[in-house]
């Protein structure tokens, strides 16, 4: 979720925040108009196959599926594409494809579920999940599911993420979250994987079983969604699944990779289809109620839909950006709630959910391609259709131009792969070598090769890094990952007596924790 992670984004509301200021200068909300009218949705999901198709072109994206409801009922369902280029496999309504962060919202309706009352989310964890903490002791025993599921507790955007992409697993990651830095709490909004994992994990925990087993129990068996899981195991095993596809050079996609999100599941790692997702959306509309039978009280379900933090204080209408219990939550230019989520993995996964829950329509559209904005543009367009009679933008190239100026904001300001003139010459290999320690990323380790080359061993089942020399005590290598930034910058240095030596690596170091001293 790299270009999500840029700004503590998570839904195509917030991340259109630039775009938009650029076709709209602040301006107040229209007075609230009339409902929508069955014809003008209607007039919506007839335009769909048309938005879909052009949008599909217009990116390549392999392959999408996508889910309506209005008034309790599937009034859209399809797929489009195929599921892994090379192959004939076409995508349709039950073709599994990874939610990335729409697992949120997912999550915390599973949440609602087993919580016992919707004042529940505001119960302490008081070390309900062993070895979890944060940097303050105070924060810690006063931290809530609902602090955490909001992005409210402190943590720094994204925490944790780098340790999961250099193999460490669920269990080390909530186990070292205290050694980050934190903000104030209940203050600040910074949107973080494991903080939401943590939150599941402990209410899972509660209950006695695994986070998978809650959800089945809670959520996916009684709302008949088969096809869900919240296990990437399920997922590889799954005959008909969508390959995660990310874009070359050349325009073409690949299915370069495959990105097993168990580590952070509840925030980012199920599984679902355009069908199994259209009964949770009138499981939503609906306010816990389907197909006849109330599977929650509906208030356990609506408290999921309230602000609890300003994400965006202003955007360019003028009007501030929630987020709730997993939702983005919004008011359009009706007056009306609307509710919605963005998911993203850059090693080939994008997806859009958005509600208005007063009109009792919604929208869900899976895709197999890395973030360019499809997902988002189709659910934008869908709604603008229905509410104005067409689009009030051309959404796609809007939100692509935004994910790239996202992406490349990462990326670290040196060019690494061109040393500048009169680049000092490197030290003899043994002052490089040798293993660092780290409280946070654990040990580091650097070997020569009988070449002559250096390489960067880290992680549990340590990544290697070859190592570039650049400047005098200055190397880089290539990061790779969901949350990988091209080439990233390595500095040795040494203390006063030139002992205890110590390497600094550029991306890890965003917080101030990359440092890593010689043993």
């Amino acid at each position: 979720m790299r270009t999500l992670r840029a700004a503590g984004l998570a839904g195509a509301a917030v991340l259109l925040a630039t775009a938009t200021a650029a076709r709209a200068g602040p301006t107040p909300p229209p007075p609230p108009g009339p409902r929508l009218t069955d014809a003008a949705v209607a007039t919506a999901v007839a335009r769909l196959d048309a938005t879909i198709t052009d949008g599909m072109r217009r990116t390549g994206v392999p392959g999408l599926s996508v889910a309506v409801v209005h008034d309790d009922e599937v009034v859209y369902l399809k797929g489009f594409g195929l599921r892994r280029t090379g192959e004939s496999a076409k995508v349709g309504p039950d073709t599994v494809f990874q939610l990335a962060s729409v697992s949120k919202p997912v999550t915390s309706t599973v949440i609602a579920g087993a919580l016992t009352s919707p004042d529940a989310w505001d119960r302490p964890l008081a070390g309900t999940l062993p070895g979890f903490g944060l940097k303050d002791p105070w924060v810690t025993s006063h931290v809530t599911p609902a602090d955490l599921i909001s992005h409210r507790s402190g943590l720094p955007d994204h925490a944790g993420d780098l340790l999961e992409d250099l193999g460490y697993d669920r269990a080390y990651i909530l186990g070292h979250l205290r050694e980050e830095p934190l903000t104030p709490f209940r203050a600040s909004y910074a949107y973080t994987n494991f903080g939401f994992t943590a939150a599941a994990e402990a209410v899972a925990r509660d209950h006695g079983v695994s986070w998978q087993k809650l959800s089945e129990d809670t959520l996916f068996k009684p709302a008949g969604m088969t096809r869900t899981s919240t296990e990437f195991a399920a997922y590889a095993k799954a005959p008909d699944r969508a390959s995660g596809h990310v874009k070359n050079p050349d325009g073409s996609w690949s299915p370069r990779y495959v990105r097993d999100a168990d580590a952070q599941s509840p925030a980012g790692g199920a599984i679902s289809t355009a069908r199994d997702m259209s009964r949770w959306l009138r499981l939503q509309l609906d306010t816990g109620t389907l197909d006849g039978k109330r599977i929650f009280p509906a208030d356990a379900l609506t408290r999921t839909w309230l602000p609890e933090i300003v994400s965006q204080a202003q955007t360019p209408r003028g009007t501030p950006q929630f987020y709730g219990l997993g939702w983005n939550v919004s008011y359009d230019d009706a007056g009306r709630l609307r509710l919605s989520h963005s998911g993203g993995f850059e090693l080939g996964a994008n997806t859009n959910v958005t509600l208005l829950p007063l009109e009792r329509l919604g929208i869900v559209v899976l895709t197999n391609g890395s973030p360019v904005g499809l997902a988002d543009s189709v659910a934008l367009d869908f709604f603008d259709i229905a509410e104005h009679g067409k689009p009030t933008a051309d959404w796609l190239p809007l939100l692509a131009a935004t994910y790239e100026r996202l992406d490349a904001s990462l990326r670290s300001p040196t060019d690494y792969a061109r040393p500048p003139a009169g680049a000092a010459p490197a030290r003899a290999d043994s002052a490089y070598t040798g293993t660092y320690d780290n409280p946070y990323y654990g040990p580091l380790t650097v070997t020569a090769d009988a070449q002559g080359g250096l390489t960067l061993s880290l992680g549990p089942k340590p990544l290697r890094f070859p190592l570039t020399h650049y400047d005098g005590d200055t190397f880089s290598f290539e990061t790779t990952g969901e949350n990988a930034v091209g080439r990233t910058g390595v500095f040795f240095s040494d203390g006063k007596d030139g002992k205890d030596g110590k390497v600094r690596i550029e991306y890890l170091d965003q917080n101030h924790l990359g440092t890593f001293t010689r043993r």
